[in-house]
């Protein structure tokens, strides 16, 4: 299970060694980008629950990157590892301000607070969020409401994620039901998704036509 998606931007050149591999064996999905512009650009899609900016390795104190990530996701937890003699420590602009040197597992305690709550009734897939208690997705920082039997179908949907479901199975499975000579239901349904997940519905990024199939999840 992934405990939570981190955006990290680290220099190429990070004089200290990466925290990276121990925190991705801790269960963390974790983007790295190497500039603040690369993480402005990505920011949207990876949809993260903290990012963490290594400003040390940058040679920078990470004011100007924290500033324009709040900008663009407003309420995004932002963590910046500094150098001591080029902190930040005590601006706004960021969460939390660690300071070279200190080990994971301190890294770790600094991080923990600043995520949501693990929920039992969390389902990710990519960029895709389902509570699936609350009938509720998240996508590219938007939100949207669904009916019980869209989150049926988009949670089957993520169940399968990046497999091509026939238009019979999905109607079987979400419908329950073994008629499936009218499928335009679920066409109908497939059309209220794209509105909740897709940034453009017409030009659908994730959730694509597979003609004279069915339907997949890109993710």
């Amino acid at each position: 299970m992934v405990k939570a998606r981190i955006l990290w931007v680290e220099g190429k050149r990070a004089d200290s060694p990466s925290f990276i591999p121990g925190l991705r064996k801790k269960g963390y999905s974790i983007e790295t980008v190497s500039t603040g512009s690369e993480a402005l650009a990505c920011l949207l899609d990876v949809d993260p629950d903290i990012a963490v900016l290594n400003a040390a390795s940058m040679r920078t104190s990470g004011k100007r990157i924290c500033r324009s990530l709040r900008s663009k996701m407003d309420g995004l937890p932002i963590l910046v590892i500094a150098d001591p003699q080029n902190s930040i420590a005590g601006d706004e602009c960021a969460n939390v301000v660690l300071e070279l040197p200190f080990t994971i597992r301190k890294l770790l305690n600094r991080i923990v607070p600043l995520l949501p709550p693990e929920e039992e009734n969390l389902v990710r897939a990519g960029p895709i969020r389902l509570d699936v208690e609350r009938n509720n997705v998240r996508c590219q920082g938007r939100e949207a409401r669904l009916t019980p039997r869209l989150t049926s179908l988009l949670r089957t949907l993520m169940a399968h994620r990046d497999e091509v479901m026939e238009r019979e199975h999905l109607f079987r499975e979400v419908w329950n039901t073994e008629y499936t000579g009218d499928t335009r239901t679920l066409d109908v349904h497939i059309s209220w998704l794209r509105q909740a997940i897709e940034e453009d519905p017409r030009n659908p990024k994730f959730l694509k036509t597979i003609r004279g199939v069915g339907y997949r999840l890109a993710v």
